[in-house]
């Protein structure tokens, strides 16, 4: 028998209710639970870290013994999802990526939303992703994010909120692929009582979506790495080869009479789509910076002719930069003339006067972020913090304010997980990806993140987080009694 851990109280836990009891989705997999051996477990969990190993899946973690690569802990417990869930959050999902893309087109073009008073000009001029260069510049379908992952968490109220939008090169699809599998071949008894649905077919959508966005008839699509010294170097390779398109560095590649190409064994070949997953300014020395080795000098002049498409396209980040993120219900409002679907966390701008007095008043409670920090850097999350740190905090605040915002500290919601103790409650995120071509799409699910300390609300993997399988369901499920 596996005792299961309730969740503390006034907070929302995927499996369990308050009293303990099962949600209606998890009953199946908790009878199934009940009847395995601990041992029979942690034998299957070890198998999973031995397979991990075998394929590869790795990620390096900066500044660990110098880039030490390490496996992400993956955690045998699914994450379910209910169907009628699944279809709000995809319904939002569409409707959130749509408008953003809606408001980088506008930002290179009209700034009509700047000029109706909506987002102030410094938000969006000033910001360090704006790229002028973009500025006029017309894009097929006028597609500026191809793929968004967009992160969600469910707090107390058991509603889901949106943390952020990652529109620049989001990374972590490899492994809601892995985990899948992964899943699949050590209980393969659980599918015979979940119709989960399929996610396994994220690549073909993924080469429809960039092949979509070309001009070409028949495109070439390759997929741009700065090399395997970079953490994310695994899944670069594994959608590479999950396409069947080639994996490129940038001195695989020429620009020649307004045109890219790829050098092969059998000569140049034309590239007419780049998926990259290098950084704007490390994509042509010649136009952003000169140092870069990774880039490919001229990229930036065969794009402005309109020869090859860069997904995500160059000047994208602005959208995803956390002092944009408030405004996102506007844009929503502006662009689609529909109310937001999905809700934002309430947000506090340290660059107001007055959000900052309440921010730096109240640094105990909230969790603070740099506006172009990601991977959970340079962040403080004021209740697990000490007083020293948060003083400290405030000083970096109080030095330049416009470069932080501050939210409430959401009671992440938790799913059971296996620790060293046993299975206990730990909590968790979900990126589901969104993939725009001619239209928005997406597998159902998305990579769920855990955080494995105690009381943790860090998921990201390279704070030391782990990640589960996420099971969206096909067929409804019986209604929860409250």
């Amino acid at each position: 028998m596996h005792a299961l851990q309730l969740p503390p109280p006034h907070h929302f836990d995927e499996m369990l209710l308050a009293s303990g009891a099962i949600r209606p989705q998890y009953q199946g997999f908790a009878d199934w639970l009940q009847a395995q051996t601990p041992q029979a477990l942690a034998a299957k969990r070890a198998e999973a870290d031995l397979l991990f190993h075998k394929v590869g899946i790795t990620f390096a973690v900066y500044g660990d013994e110098a880039g030490a690569e390490r496996l992400i802990p993956f955690d045998t417990v699914p994450r379910i999802v209910p169907a009628d869930e699944w279809a709000t959050l995809q319904q939002g999902l569409r409707q959130r990526v749509n408008a953003l893309n809606r408001f980088l087109h506008d930002i290179y073009h009209e700034h009509a939303i700047v000029k109706a008073g909506l987002i102030p000009a410094e938000q969006v001029f000033a910001n360090a992703q704006y790229q002028p260069a973009m500025q006029g510049l017309d894009l097929p379908h006028q597609v500026y994010a191809h793929i968004t992952g967009v992160d969600l968490i469910r707090h107390a109220d058991g509603h889901y909120y949106v943390l952020e939008d990652n529109l620049r090169v989001p990374s972590g699809v490899s492994y809601m692929l892995e985990n899948r599998k992964m899943m699949m071949r050590l209980f393969p008894e659980l599918f015979d009582k979940y119709a989960v649905a399929p996610v396994a077919h994220y690549p073909t959508l993924l080469l429809n979506a960039l092949r979509q966005s070309a001009t070409a008839d028949d495109p070439t699509v390759v997929v741009l790495t700065p090399g395997p010294a970079n953490s994310a170097y695994f899944e670069h390779a594994f959608l590479a080869q999950q396409m069947g398109v080639e994996l490129v560095e940038g001195q695989d590649l020429f620009v020649k009479g307004g045109f890219l190409y790829m050098r092969t064994t059998v000569g140049p070949k034309r590239v007419d789509v780049i998926y990259r997953r290098i950084d704007d300014a490390f994509l042509d020395p010649l136009a952003f910076r000169a140092d870069s080795m990774l880039g490919v000098p001229g990229l930036l002049s065969v794009y402005k002719l309109g020869h090859v498409v860069l997904a995500n396209a160059i000047g994208t980040g602005v959208a995803d930069d956390k002092s944009i993120y408030p405004y996102v219900p506007d844009m929503v409002r502006f662009y689609l003339g529909e109310e937001p679907i999905l809700r934002n966390v309430p947000t506090w701008q340290c660059r107001k006067a007055d959000d900052c007095a309440h921010v730096l008043a109240n640094l105990k409670d909230l969790v603070v972020k740099e506006v172009h920090g990601a991977g959970g850097y340079g962040m403080l999350v004021g209740p697990a913090a000490t007083q020293q740190e948060i003083a400290d905090f405030a000083e970096r605040v109080k030095a330049d304010p416009s470069n932080y915002i501050a939210q409430p500290t959401l009671a992440l919601s938790s799913c059971p997980t296996f620790v060293e103790s046993g299975i206990a409650p730990r909590h968790i995120d979900l990126r589901p990806f969104v993939l725009t071509g001619r239209e928005v799409n997406m597998v159902a699910g998305g990579l769920t993140r855990v955080a494995l300390k105690a009381g943790s609300l860090v998921v990201n993997s390279s704070q030391g987080g782990g990640t589960k399988d996420t099971w969206i369901l096909e067929t409804p499920v019986a209604k929860e009694a409250n």
